[in-house]
């Protein structure tokens, strides 16, 4: 049977520490990092999603940052097609890929520990479902699936438009959004390593960050965004900073109130993010995100 290729995994909370480790564990194992962002494959936004710089990889090359416009919807099933060729681009050239990242469903979706509802984008749909409100939307869900939208349990959920409209599109297509199911066959041979430092360690990282990037200019980044045709709506959508940042720019906010509002928001998006990880016994957890607290796991998994 030939030996399925291995894949290196880091996840964790946002502010974690997985883009440095990443690069570290690359640079120590001959890899290569394959962002599972799923904001940071939008072109333009930097400083809003915490991008890594091209000095952070220290001559590492990345994948999948900056591959599509911002004004259109990238979806799962279109980071795992695109990734399935890097990984295969990575390993033929005999390197590690080293998969890094806070969303869960996108790397789940990869590695086939999930299995993705077959409906195609329908465009025509998206237009006019884009014209009605989140709450309308949201309605028109219960009516259409009730279970999936008895799933959007949290306010940020049921305020997701693009999530909503996708599971509108799969129940037009399907007659029902499927419900999401391990299949139990990995395609890869997958380390999972977690970062997730204590809880007000980890607050205090955010909230540092959080002011690094205003500083850095982001507010100034969303004026460029929408000055380039990119719409409050569709920055509303992208959610998190650029939700506040089109508030702020709109004037409904003021600069302290999107601060406050962003430093909230990113502390329970974290939370979130954890939720969804411990359900993974796979994941190794560290506390320490400095790589000589993982290099022996990491090694032997190498010479397996």
């Amino acid at each position: 049977m030939k030996k399925k290729q291995k894949i290196l995994i880091i996840v964790g909370p946002t502010s974690s520490g997985k883009s440095a480790l990443a690069v570290e564990l690359a640079r120590r194992y001959n890899g290569e990092v394959i962002s599972a962002d799923s904001r940071q494959v939008y072109r333009g936004l930097n400083i809003g999603t915490g991008k890594i710089t091209k000095l952070e990889m220290r001559g590492v090359p990345h994948h999948l940052l900056d591959v599509a416009a911002p004004k259109r919807q990238f979806s799962a099933n279109d980071f795992v097609q695109r990734a399935h060729i890097v990984i295969a681009d990575i390993a033929s050239r005999g390197k590690l890929p080293i998969v890094a990242g806070g969303t869960g469903f996108y790397i789940d979706a990869l590695v086939g520990r999930i299995a993705l509802p077959e409906a195609p984008p329908n465009p025509a749909l998206r237009a006019r479902f884009a014209r009605k409100s989140t709450a309308q939307l949201y309605a028109l869900l219960q009516k259409k699936d009730g279970v999936r939208a008895r799933a959007m349990r949290s306010a940020s959920e049921r305020n997701n438009k693009v999530r909503i409209i996708r599971a509108l599109e799969i129940a037009a297509a399907l007659g029902r959004v499927p419900e999401i199911m391990d299949v139990g066959h990995p395609y890869f041979d997958t380390l999972w390593i977690g970062i997730a430092p204590p809880m007000k360690t980890l607050e205090k990282k955010i909230s540092a960050r959080l002011r690094a990037r205003v500083t850095m200019g982001m507010v100034a980044e969303a004026k460029r965004l929408h000055v380039a045709g990119l719409s409050y709506r569709r920055m509303d959508e992208l959610g998190l900073e650029y939700r506040s940042l089109a508030r702020l720019l709109q004037g409904t906010i003021t600069r302290k109130q999107m601060i406050e509002e962003l430093e909230s928001a990113i502390r329970r998006y974290a939370k979130r993010q954890l939720t969804y990880w411990k359900r993974n016994k796979d994941i190794l957890w560290f506390r320490d995100s400095r790589p000589s607290a993982m290099s022996k796991t990491v090694r032997g998994w190498l010479k397996k």
